[in-house]
């Protein structure tokens, strides 16, 4: 997986915060769905690296807790986690018991799930 995300680090397109991320998204079936960053000179238009790779699976006609483990590398020797805009569609799309993997350049390996991340999240049940 660490040279799956070293190589897709090189897709990433950062031209303003210079901060490159790739995303691989690993469903309970076996298949994969990778993602980078792409920034725009308009923030709000860019996309997260997790995002990408999860809503693409959304588009291939996966559905909400088909994901078993979401993992995450930035150029850089710390760990590496979602945003918080990234955790709230994790949070809507995974189960809580999904893994998040944080991969440092050097090859640390930090393992959270879903949960942990997101201990108080607000979901489909806040919107009855």
């Amino acid at each position: 997986m660490e040279e799956k995300l070293k190589k897709l680090l090189e897709n990433s397109y950062t031209p303003y915060y210079k901060y490159p991320v790739a995303s691989v998204i690993v469903m309970k079936d076996g298949k994969e769905f990778s993602g980078v960053n792409v920034e725009t000179s308009s923030p709000a238009a860019g996309i997260c690296a997790e995002r990408n790779a999860l809503y693409t699976s959304i588009t291939e006609g996966y559905k909400k807790g088909d994901v078993k483990e979401i993992h995450v590398m930035s150029k850089t020797e710390q760990e590496c986690w979602p945003c918080f805009i990234c955790r709230h569609a994790i949070s809507d799309l995974c189960d809580k018991d999904t893994k998040v993997i944080s991969h440092t350049y050097s090859g640390k390996i930090v393992t959270k799930t879903v949960e942990e991340l997101c201990p108080l999240p607000f979901g489909d049940e806040n919107m009855k």
